[in-house]
C-alpha cells in the first residue's frame, strides 16, 4: 500500500471520487499546486479493504483519489471544477464502461467550505439542465490502494479510457 501523505502547514486535502481512480488521479495530479495524489477507497464498512475486496461490490467503498494541495496555488474550487469536467457526473452507479458502486461519482468534503463549493458547483451543474448524480458526503477515513495503482497512467502510459475532459461551466 501507498503512503498517504499528511498535509504540511497551510496546505489542504480533497477526496474525490468520479469512477475509475486512475483516470481521477490522472487529470487531478496535473493541476498546477496539486502536490500529492494517492488512489484508495472511501466511503466503505471494511477497514484497509483490498482492490479484490472492493470489486466484490461488498464493502460499500468508493474508488477515490485523496489530494493534497496548496491552496495559494489553487483552490479547492477550481480541484472541483476539474473533477467534474473529466467525468460524467450524470452516470449513475458506474463511469464510462466502468459499472459498479466503486465507480460511483462523489465528493466527500473536509470541511463546510468545501461542501458549500460542492453543492454550489452541482446547483450550476443542475441549472443548465444536467441531472446530476454525483453525492456530496462527509469525508470517510480513506485507504491507500495497492501501489500498482499509483500513478497509473504515468508507470503505464496512455490515457484514461472513461474519463474524457469537457467543458460544463
Amino acid at each position: 500500500m501507498a503512503t498517504i501523505p499528511a498535509p504540511a502547514e497551510g496546505q489542504e486535502v480533497a477526496v474525490l471520487a468520479s469512477g475509475c481512480f486512475w483516470g481521477t488521479e490522472f487529470y487531478l495530479q496535473k493541476i498546477p499546486g496539486v502536490l500529492a495524489t494517492t488512489c484508495g477507497y472511501t466511503g466503505g464498512m471494511v477497514k484497509n479493504p483490498t482492490y479484490r475486496e472492493v470489486c466484490s461490490k461488498r464493502t460499500g467503498h468508493y474508488e477515490a483519489v485523496h489530494v493534497v494541495f496548496d491552496p495559494a496555488q489553487v483552490s479547492f474550487e477550481e480541484i472541483a471544477r476539474v473533477f467534474f469536467e473529466t467525468h460524467d457526473p450524470t452516470q449513475r452507479n458506474g463511469q464510462g464502461p466502468d459499472i459498479g458502486p466503486q465507480y460511483r461519482s462523489a465528493v466527500f468534503f473536509q470541511d463546510q467550505a468545501q461542501r458549500e463549493v460542492s453543492e454550489k458547483l452541482v446547483g450550476l451543474l443542475e441549472a443548465k439542465g444536467y441531472d446530476v448524480a454525483t453525492e456530496i458526503l462527509p469525508a470517510a477515513t480513506f485507504y491507500s490502494a495497492e501501489n500498482y495503482h499509483q500513478d497509473y497512467y504515468d508507470n503505464k502510459g496512455g490515457t484514461p479510457y472513461c474519463h474524457a475532459p469537457r467543458k460544463l461551466f
